[in-house]
């Protein structure tokens, strides 16, 4: 049970009632797997961490990766950072449900922790790439999908330039990757615009909520209420 735990962020309230529910009961209700992508400097972390707040029963799922951890970053919460010999071994092993290359670092995501989560009743967010999101897709057409839009393509520049934490190559490697990017939109379900943070944290907010009542999430419930017609 620890050992889970440790594969998704969630408050730690939540951590509690995942192991109470596992030990005692199967969930009425079963987790959604939410995919949110986005271009580099579109807001979407920012966006994240406002919906994780503010959203009980959310978990974010910690992603494996082979690049150097930041500053500020700790294994097994931001990312679990292993070699690439590592990485390459569990991709040969099909432990992961997406991964890809990005920027010269390889990042994936556990299909374990997913369905872990998912039986456990919680709501688990992805925040991968187009890449990753093709390829959840394919194994869990499922899964709830959401694409983040910048006002436009000129304040998407604006916003890398004032993060000042890329140099001009890197932005314009960055803004080259966006144009590539947002020619997927049409394969997501739904579409944010972040122009204005409340309004894009309502609107993400929305989209959890709605996907909480989807048919797959509530059969469980339902199946019961129908046995108790007898039929």
């Amino acid at each position: 049970m620890a050992c889970f735990c440790l594969l998704i962020t969630c408050h730690s309230s939540l951590v509690t009632g995942f192991n109470v529910a596992k030990k005692n009961k199967t969930p009425m209700s079963r987790g959604t797997i939410i995919v949110i992508s986005a271009p580099s400097g579109s807001g979407k972390s920012t966006l994240i961490k406002h919906l994780m707040a503010h959203s009980p029963g959310l978990c974010f799922s910690v992603s494996y990766t082979t690049r150097a951890p930041r500053a500020t970053e700790k294994n097994g919460r931001d990312y679990f950072f292993v070699s690439p010999r590592v990485f390459k071994g569990m991709v040969a092993r099909g432990e992961f449900v997406e991964w890809a290359d990005v920027y010269g670092h390889l990042y994936g995501t556990a299909h374990k922790q997913l369905l872990a989560a998912q039986e456990a009743g919680l709501d688990i967010l992805l925040d991968i790439d187009v890449q990753g999101h093709q390829q959840v897709r394919k194994r869990l057409p499922e899964a709830v999908s959401i694409f983040i839009l910048p006002p436009s393509f000129q304040e998407l520049s604006r916003r890398l330039c004032d993060r000042h934490s890329d140099t001009p190559e890197d932005i314009e490697r960055r803004l080259q990757t966006a144009r590539k990017e947002i020619s997927h939109w049409p394969e997501y379900e739904y579409l944010v615009v972040n122009d204005h943070l409340k309004d894009a944290v309502q609107a993400l907010r929305a989209i959890v909520r709605a996907a909480r009542f989807r048919r797959p999430s509530q059969a469980r419930r339902a199946e019961k209420i129908i046995e108790s017609f007898g039929g």
